[in-house]
């Protein structure tokens, strides 16, 4: 690297970065049911997964979304276009989001499943899974995490270093995204909450990622960071963001 070593850290200091906001599709037929939907095909979201993707939407109404990505399956989808009505922004589909392949799984209440001998190590082991014809667990992390950085890098590129950047995906998908943010073993994702029609806030930076929000449902105004994002976590936690106390 060129320059002394107090320009690099002050080119760190002064980093800013793209907002990525991890969103969760709306509760479906499936989710009501106890069935693990998997990439099955037909599965929509029900009235209550609606009403809750409309009211994703009016939340993030004064959220300058400079990109909205969603998985292909169809929950996602019907997300994703209910935050793009009304903006002048184009829906984008990305397979890398897509929910993992639960292979012969897929399509089967959880009950059952929750006797076959691999669930033990879905709840306690899951980076040593890969699911009966389907896709391992770490595959699907490792997919997942280079897509939501690429979404980052490419937002930047394109619109600059303030984009906010939506990604509609899946719950276990969110959730291995932010244990790679969170510096936790995929074994230890299950240890994160991800309900219907929730939002977690994820900023990567020079030196490491930033989460400042989790399973969020409430307000989200307060969620995005300031234009100017450091590199250096705040000794002591620091005053928190300026949206806070506008």
């Amino acid at each position: 690297m060129s320059g002394s070593r107090a320009e690099q850290v002050d080119t760190l200091r002064i980093s800013q970065v793209t907002t990525l906001l991890l969103i969760r599709h709306g509760r479906t037929t499936a989710n009501s049911k106890g069935i693990l939907a998997g990439r099955n095909p037909g599965i929509e979201l029900d009235r209550a997964g609606r009403e809750q993707a409309q009211d994703l939407a009016d939340r993030l109404r004064d959220v300058p979304l400079t990109h909205i990505v969603t998985s292909p399956l169809e929950r996602t989808v019907s997300t994703a276009k209910a935050l793009v009505s009304g903006r002048d922004v184009k829906l984008l589909r990305d397979r890398r989001i897509i929910e993992c392949d639960y292979g012969s799984w897929s399509g089967k209440k959880l009950k059952t499943l929750a006797k076959d001998p691999l669930w033990v190590s879905v709840q306690a082991h899951p980076s040593a899974v890969t699911f009966p014809d389907g896709e391992s667990m770490a595959g699907a992390q490792l997919r997942a995490v280079a897509a939501a950085r690429a979404w980052s890098a490419r937002a930047e590129r394109e619109t600059g270093k303030h984009s906010i950047v939506a990604l509609v995906s899946h719950g276990d998908v969110i959730k291995s995204i932010l244990a790679d943010a969170l510096g936790m073993h995929l074994d230890a994702f299950q240890r994160i909450v991800i309900d219907p029609a929730s939002v977690s806030v994820l900023t990567y930076t020079p030196l490491r990622p930033f989460v400042s929000g989790v399973n969020e449902q409430g307000d989200l105004g307060r969620l995005i960071p300031a234009p100017t994002a450091s590199s250096d976590s705040a000794v002591g936690g620091g005053a928190g963001s300026a949206r806070a106390h506008s």
